[in-house]
């Protein structure tokens, strides 16, 4: 007697992603604050600083810790093959070149395959490459690659929007600037008119000002 093969419906079990993270040394990372801020001039024996140094390394531990999560999959019955878009995700990173924080929205989508995604695994792969060290056009092509490889789409478009505050804050200081970036695979990059949709609908459009058109 034969085993009949699986069909591609098949159950699959879900992918538990855990991120490599790096023994964290919080006490150690208190010191090096205390350190760090003293030599800035910073005082750390005040009513208002004593906690600071702990604050300052508890605060970088959970920026730099994705969570862990459950890649949910589901057979595409209905053999759905039309973009799924899912818009302003935010985006919370770290310059790996200032250590300063980047924050925005990406906006990510994919022709689905032979299988859908949980809709909020999306907003989970964004955080597991966005709470790291990083550059916003390394995080747009991890996102973007880690998608195709693990769903197996026929296509994947990632847009990231983002204010870099190691831009607006400091050297040339221009508040307010954005820098956007994007990765397509597959057919969203091959296909002009999946291509043309997606960035249509993923790309920021300039707000109407307030009060409305004037002629």
């Amino acid at each position: 007697m034969t085993t009949p093969a699986p069909t591609r419906f098949a159950p699959v079990t879900p992918l538990h992603v855990v991120p490599p993270l790096e023994e964290i040394d919080l006490a150690g990372a208190e010191r090096a604050a205390a350190d760090f801020l003293n030599a800035l001039g910073v005082a750390t024996d005040t009513p208002a600083t004593t906690d600071t140094p702990a604050r300052m390394a508890r605060a970088y531990a959970e920026m730099l810790s994705p969570r862990s999560f459950d890649l949910t999959t589901f057979p595409n019955d209905e053999d759905y093959d039309e973009l799924v878009l899912v818009r302003a995700i935010p985006v919370q990173s770290v310059c790996e070149h200032h250590m300063l924080p980047f924050l925005g929205t990406a906006h990510v989508g994919y022709l689905p395959g032979q299988r859908i995604l949980g809709l909020s695994k999306l907003a989970r792969v964004v955080e597991l490459f966005g709470r790291r060290p990083q550059v916003q056009e390394r995080l747009t092509v991890q996102v973007a690659d880690w998608l195709h490889s693990h769903l197996r789409p026929r296509g994947v478009g990632v847009v990231i929007e983002a204010e870099h505050l190691c831009m607006t804050m400091r050297g040339v200081r221009a508040g307010g600037a954005s820098t956007i970036t994007s990765a397509l695979l597959g057919a969203l990059r091959e296909d002009p008119r999946s291509r043309t949709e997606f960035l249509s609908l993923a790309t920021p459009t300039p707000s109407t000002p307030a009060g409305g058109r004037h002629g």
